[in-house]
């Protein structure tokens, strides 16, 4: 684990701005103090996608002020945890993290309607990853 004592998730897709930024508000949100959560993107966007910041809002997650941030390899050394979700090769591989590929539809350019079935699939793969990193 990582030099903290609560594992440590970074969650990665290319913009930041949609899956990993969703990801990162329900992990927060349901892991609470137990566990350190970042994101960040190969290319991040701009800004969050709006579509998912209201997604997110109809659950009571507040993302609004979550900010795209560019993937380092020094964000991947530090984490436990390390989730893609289309990031391809962009995404460093260190020794001693676990690594997961959540295959998910990308939100860009999708209205909230669609946004919704991809924010609650991220939601089911967020408390399945809690009940395996949490200690017993």
């Amino acid at each position: 684990m990582s030099d903290t004592a609560k594992p440590s998730v970074l969650f990665v897709c290319v913009h930041n701005a949609g899956r990993s930024q969703m990801a990162a508000g329900f992990l927060a949100h349901l892991g609470g103090d137990r566990v350190l959560v970042r994101s960040a993107g190969s290319l991040p966007a701009d800004r969050v996608n709006p579509a998912a910041v209201a997604a997110m809002a109809e659950v009571g997650i507040d993302i609004t002020a979550a900010a795209p941030k560019v993937l380092t390899p020094e964000a991947v050394r530090t984490s436990d945890y390390v989730i893609t979700m289309g990031c391809g090769d962009a995404c460093p591989v260190f020794p001693g993290r676990t690594y997961l590929d959540w295959q998910l539809d990308d939100p860009a350019g999708k209205g909230v309607d669609a946004v919704r079935p991809i924010r609650d699939e991220i939601r089911r793969r967020v408390e399945a990853l809690i009940a395996e990193i949490s200690p017993r």
